[in-house]
């Protein structure tokens, strides 16, 4: 049974605002889980964190106009491990000759989704993270009450409110959120309070 779900956010520095943002939406979704955000390294001399990728409950690849290294080794390290994974490009981006290729060779094997813009990327990624929580339901040890209210947030939400300025605001990096149903906290700073 998990108590804290590892997510994994495989983006390129180019798709900064879309990543920032999915970070700030995942930590807001109203489940007792906790959640765990790791991301693709922003500098490229860091090594990507491969042992987190294997271990995460979900992987999510967003592709804006290139494929950077990372991103196809993380891709493929989710997939070898079978971790549930998701891939989205912006369709509103060319996609270089590299990145083409990269979807074609992925295709293959996952379905691409595509999205016009970061608000209509946060209603797939609501409804999909809702719909794995609720497929999962019995792992999670999610009773009745919390699947009704995921499923009334995902209907109900309105994600137009978020912004690439908001997303940069709490969840910015790779993050860990503890939910204070599951867990009593003793340190860090609790979101949407003054401490």
């Amino acid at each position: 049974m998990a108590e804290q779900l590892l997510v994994y956010i495989s983006a390129a520095p180019q798709s900064r605002a879309e990543r920032d943002l999915l970070a700030r939406l995942i930590s807001e979704v109203p489940t007792s889980l906790g959640w765990s955000i790791q991301q693709t390294p922003t500098s490229p001399d860091r090594a990507p964190d491969l042992e987190a990728v294997r271990r995460a409950h979900l992987f999510m690849l967003i592709l804006g106009s290139d494929i950077q290294a990372p991103m196809g080794l993380e891709w493929m390290a989710a997939r070898q491990t079978g971790v549930p994974t998701l891939l989205w490009y912006h369709a509103g981006k060319h996609q270089t000759q590299a990145a083409q290729g990269f979807m074609r060779m992925a295709a293959r094997f996952e379905r691409w989704q595509a999205f016009t813009d970061t608000s209509d990327l946060c209603h797939q990624v609501m409804r999909q993270i809702v719909d794995h929580l609720v497929k999962r339901r019995d792992a999670y040890q999610l009773d009745e009450a919390e699947v009704q209210r995921l499923r009334a947030w995902s209907a109900a939400a309105n994600v137009q409110a978020y912004s690439a300025e908001q997303g940069r605001s709490v969840a910015n990096a790779s993050a860990v959120v503890l939910s204070v149903e599951r867990f009593t906290p003793s340190g860090g700073r609790l979101i949407g309070t003054n401490s």
